[in-house]
């Protein structure tokens, strides 16, 4: 990739660069897919809540998914209409909940029985019926990190099925409550169509159990997880949208009015990113060469958090074909901060720029101080 960057001289580094035209592009390749049919994309704020980021993709015309109270603000902060947030998670607080009621968020995307009775009771306080659908956990393995499965039994995630009956009939017989659908989520980076063909098949079955006592859904959501390219992202910077989409719509059952619903984060903003780092020190080693980076892992802590690896690049190398081996690591005080071994790479001196790409999701979100770092800054292009 080639990056457009400014005269480097007294920038600091780290920084997250972001491609904006390609996330443009992204976007729109979206909406050639979902424009016109009985799907609503939702962008997943976890992945990237850099307010520019958020202002591009409320102004394209998606929804927001959001897993906090502070989310919902930034949401409504950047533009994103009160009816397209939609609010999930395990451990939703009573102000958080209460913050969802008064801003008349779309939809709260229930995990528990236990979460619904308190729901029940803080819209009755508020005197407002509030619109719900019902997170199932569907035992689903879409064989994935284990971090990042998220519809297995043995999952934190979502009413179990033998508990749903039990809470739908909560849900219908709350006056305080309006039941408007079935909310799934099976894991993250999922590379292949299969678990989500399940997935299809699992929510038919499961719809069509309750049309047959007289109970429908509107909204159905699959959740998010499609997964990107971390290995070529160059050569796959959109993810396979089509393939994606088409699933759904061929495999859902649907009746006239009943919308499917999804939450994509990392395959609208993983590509677009990278990590721009320098190189503080090359150190021989006994039979390794350690290239040190001043990125760590307080910076982009998926390598360190789920051994996930980053593309690495030299930017604007002095001698390509001059290629040195290396274990590519950060400053922070932890041997989990590493990037990446045995890389074959141009070779570099100190002070050379490096790339770890596909690092828009996941990657500023997850940013911390950790042993007091500064946060990254960003730079946008496009």
């Amino acid at each position: 990739m080639i990056f457009n960057l400014p005269c480097m001289e007294g920038v600091r580094t780290p920084f997250y660069y972001y491609d904006m035209e390609l996330l443009r592009s992204t976007l729109a390749e979206i909406k050639k897919y979902v424009d016109g049919t009985c799907v609503h994309v939702h962008y997943a704020i976890k992945a990237n809540g850099n307010p520019e980021i958020l202002r591009v993709i409320a102004e394209a015309g998606f929804g927001a998914d959001c897993v906090s109270g502070a989310e919902i603000e930034a949401a409504l902060a950047a533009g994103f209409g009160n009816a397209s947030i939609f609010y999930a998670g395990v451990g939703k607080t009573d102000e958080e909940i209460l913050l969802g009621i008064e801003k008349g968020i779309g939809c709260f995307n229930v995990e528990s029985i236990e979460e619904l009775e308190v729901i029940s009771e803080l819209a009755e306080e508020a005197g407002r019926k509030v619109p719900v659908a019902l997170r199932v956990n569907p035992n689903i393995d879409a064989h994935t990190h284990e971090y990042i499965t998220t519809g297995l039994e043995e999952n934190k995630f979502g009413i179990d099925m033998r508990c749903l009956d039990r809470a739908v009939d909560m849900a219908l017989s709350s006056k305080w409550i309006e039941l408007k659908g079935l909310h799934f989520h099976i894991g993250s980076q999922i590379t292949i169509t299969e678990p989500f063909a399940i997935l299809c098949e699992r929510i038919n079955k499961i719809t069509e159990n309750y049309r047959a006592k007289g109970v429908e859904f509107k909204i159905l959501n699959v959740g998010g997880g499609l997964g990107v390219d971390y290995d070529n992202p160059d050569a796959n910077p959109i993810p396979d949208f089509k393939g994606y989409f088409g699933t759904l719509i061929r495999g859902m059952h649907l009746l006239p009015g009943q919308e499917i619903h999804c939450e994509l984060g990392r395959a609208i903003v993983a590509q677009c990113g990278s990590l721009i780092s320098r190189v503080v020190y090359v150190k021989e080693g006994i039979g390794r060469k350690f290239m040190i980076l001043d990125a760590g892992m307080n910076d982009l802590l998926r390598p360190a958090l789920y051994g996930a690896h980053h593309k690495i690049e030299v930017v604007d190398p002095r001698d390509s074909d001059a290629t040195e081996v290396y274990d590519v690591v950060g400053p922070v005080c932890e041997s989990s901060d590493v990037f990446g071994k045995d890389e074959k790479l141009p070779a570099v001196r100190r002070g050379d720029l490096v790339a770890l790409r596909s690092a828009g999701a996941y990657g500023e979100s997850m940013a911390s101080e950790y042993n007091m770092r500064k946060l990254p800054g960003s730079l946008f292009v496009g």
